[in-house]
């Protein structure tokens, strides 16, 4: 068993307030808190399995009480309406049942938050220890922090969520006199001890006392361990430039600038974490958004949350996102769409009226359910307003109540009566549950109803995205052209509709400098009354078209008043080696602001190679050498085209695709779109020539994402002339 208790060079010395015997030293002194220590944990373990079994036995009397109250109500329950007396005491009754079920549900649902607390922590019960002494004078107050809080029997804090308030001077890392906010209140402390575990449920496996986080053995620790298929939560180890993200005030914006392994993935995973905590009870994972660059990045990160305790959000590609609000059959299409375009789109609408042409027919099943005709009367019964989303949602509501009239109509139809007869007895039964044979006509009616909203259930979804509005004939009118990008055509249903989610809260946009002004301006207007998180490198925007980060910022400014902006310049993915490698891609400056707390490792290995049979060769020993070094190592290439072709060259590698997710280990052919945000053991660039990297500014920053993916090791190919990116500086 591993014992590092000796303090870091930067901590100060701490004396028996905190249990340490002060005759003690050395080795004697780390072996005697080792053992308090592991004492303590064995302690909470213990704790921890006890209030998981009460929570259990809780909520198991729970559902026996529920039944058996629901039982007797049931039994008891007299529905009467006969008087208005009868009437309110019947109504009296039910609340007073309802009243009982929730207090009930109530209960059941604190004793399964504690039991997910109990899940989530028998894996690590805590990860650090802070000692603060709130008093002059008085001894310290220990604190163990891990990935949920929870309370004893007695309400005494076991364990203290790495969220809450007073967890901040942890992560603050500033020893001595310091201060924390919490309920608006500022407390001020003195922090005398800070220190790091690292735990395997019930055992401990090593601790040591610092202040200094980029000193810290347990970060440099699990940063050398080797990549997985999936993404780790590394609360214990989140760094005070990542923490000033994680707990930033709530504002409007906040756009995070971050070199590469700078952990923006970490900090935005972490940041919603943290909101889900600020707003426990009030924020549901269905009302926050996580627009990834790629659905493999998606499943990338899809266990971090759960690991935490927390439900995942909505996790969506700007495809994902963009489709379902286009036509059927209608693909995303151009996404490099400026803000004066959009601009334009306002301006037009501002002074629009509908004509009769801007409205179309709802049919379904061969059969005009709506025509255009009775569209062009409703709006003008509301011609009074202008053309726009204030309209257009008095429109939609009655021309809802009329659809539901038309089938209401067919409804009563003996023709419908025959049809719903003729259909196969399976169907009847799992329509209606039994055969269609109504014993009155309101029967029949209210069957065939049943039948007419599933059989027009495309109608039904055409009213609600207000499909009997013709977006393109208005465009054409409106704008004097037509085939509009998927861009703008969704941005001027927007303008003309009010097409959008209102309920989301918070919106996160990972690899946020991929995104063109106009696509951007299309998520703030759709998610009007959110929160965003823009997150990215602006040295990563390797597309054409995007929006730079100043521009970014101005479509922000404009739809949303400030930004708030942050930046993270510390980078703990790759070597040093690998780090000064991809900072000198950086522009002049910026590059002298990034660091690596990395340890050492081989340096990058760069082969330049005369001919194709030379390169060739040098590639195939390449893929040897990793394949037998073991770990995931990604073979990138700049296109997907390129990664089918260089798959037939090698042998035993697999092409990733969209579809894929990172496999454990092994060598895999990345195409750079689905690289971003991932990172590998072993990175290998097979061409890193003149010709595939010309010296222009985009291919600067394609060269420089790639290279950045690299953790450990990193192989740099070139056939025929090294790229002039690589000789400068």
């Amino acid at each position: 068993m591993s014992r590092e208790g000796q303090q870091s060079a930067g901590a100060p010395s701490v004396g028996g307030d905190l249990g340490r015997p002060s005759a003690a030293t050395g080795q004697e002194a780390a072996d005697l808190v080792f053992a308090a220590e592991q004492a303590h944990l064995s302690e909470t373990y213990g704790k921890l399995e006890k209030i998981g079994r009460d929570a259990i036995a809780a909520m198991e009397a729970v559902a026996r009480d529920a039944a058996e109250d629901k039982k007797s109500m049931a039994e008891e329950l007299a529905v009467n309406f006969a008087t208005w007396d009868d009437i309110l005491e019947t109504h009296a009754d039910i609340v007073a049942m309802n009243n009982i079920i929730e207090a009930h549900d109530m209960a059941n649902s604190v004793q399964a938050e504690r039991l997910r607390a109990v899940e989530v922590l028998l894996r690590e019960p805590y990860f650090a220890k802070i000692a603060l002494q709130f008093k002059e004078g008085a001894p310290a107050k220990e604190l163990y922090i891990g990935s949920a809080g929870i309370s004893d029997e007695n309400y005494r804090r076991l364990v203290v969520d790495w969220r809450s308030p007073v967890a901040e001077v942890y992560y603050n890392q500033t020893m001595g006199p310091t201060s924390y906010v919490a309920d608006g209140r500022t407390i001020h402390v003195d922090l005398q001890l800070r220190r790091q575990f690292e735990i395997e449920e019930d055992r401990l496996i090593t601790y040591f006392d610092s202040d200094v986080a980029i000193e810290d053995k347990l970060l440099l620790a699990s940063l050398s361990r080797g990549r997985s298929a999936h993404m780790q939560a590394i609360t214990a180890t989140i760094q005070r430039e990542q923490n000033a993200v994680v707990r930033h005030e709530d504002v409007p914006v906040l756009q995070v600038a971050g070199i590469a392994g700078s952990g923006k993935t970490s900090v935005f995973m972490q940041r919603i974490a943290y909101l889900f905590y600020q707003h426990r009870g009030a924020l549901d994972p269905t009302q926050v958004f996580l627009i990834s660059p790629n659905p493999v990045f998606g499943r990338y990160i899809d266990r971090v949350l759960p690991d935490l305790g927390e439900r995942n959000p909505e996790i969506l590609t700007w495809e994902e996102f963009l489709s379902p609000l286009l036509p059927a059959g209608r693909g995303v299409g151009e996404s490099d769409v400026s803000l004066e375009r959009l601009r334009a789109i306002d301006a037009a609408v501002a002074s629009f009226e509908f004509a009769r042409s801007d409205f179309r027919d709802i049919t379904s099943a061969g059969v005009r359910l709506l025509g255009g005709d009775a569209v062009e009367k409703v709006s003008a019964k509301f011609a009074n307003l202008p053309a726009g989303p204030h309209r257009a949602t008095l429109m939609a509501e009655e021309l809802s109540v009329r659809l539901t009239a038309r089938l209401k109509s067919l409804a009563a139809q003996e023709d419908t009566h025959d049809e719903i007869a003729s259909l196969p007895v399976d169907e009847q039964l799992r329509l209606f549950g039994e055969v269609f044979d109504p014993q009155s006509d309101e029967e029949a009616r209210t069957l065939a109803l049943v039948y007419l909203e599933e059989k027009h259930t495309d109608a039904l979804r055409a009213m609600e995205a207000m499909e009997w509005l013709d977006v393109d004939r208005v465009a054409a009118r409106l704008l004097g052209r037509e085939g509009l990008t998927s861009v703008e055509w969704v941005y001027l249903k927007m303008a003309l509709t009010g097409l959008g989610n209102p309920e989301a809260r918070y919106v996160m946009i990972d690899e946020a400098q991929d995104y063109s002004q106009g696509q951007l301006a299309v998520l703030a207007r759709y998610f009007r009354r959110a929160h965003f998180l823009l997150l990215g490198d602006p040295n990563q925007a390797i597309f054409e078209g995007t929006a730079t980060w100043d521009e970014m910022r101005a479509v922000f400014e404009e739809m949303r008043g400030s930004v708030s902006q942050c930046r993270l310049m510390t980078s703990y993915r790759s070597t040093p080696a690998i780090t000064d490698l991809f900072a000198r891609l950086l522009p002049a400056g910026e590059a002298m602001e990034v660091a690596s707390v990395q340890r050492e490792a081989p340096a990058p290995e760069i082969v330049v190679c005369e001919n194709a049979d030379e390169w060739k060769a040098a590639l195939v020993e390449a893929v040897r050498v990793a394949c037998d070094a073991g770990g995931l190592t990604a073979v990138i290439v700049p296109w997907k085209n390129d990664a089918k072709r260089l798959a037939k060259t090698l042998d035993g590698v697999t092409v990733l695709g969209e579809g894929d997710s990172l496999p454990e280990t092994g060598i895999v052919v990345v195409p750079l779109k689905l690289a971003k945000g991932l990172e590998f053991d072993r990175v290998i660039i097979p061409d890193a020539s003149a010709r595939a990297f010309p010296n222009s500014d985009i291919a600067r920053r394609r060269l420089y994402t790639t290279i950045s993916r690299a953790t450990r090791h990193l192989t740099i190919l070139s056939n025929g002339e090294l790229t002039e990116l690589l000789n400068q500086g």
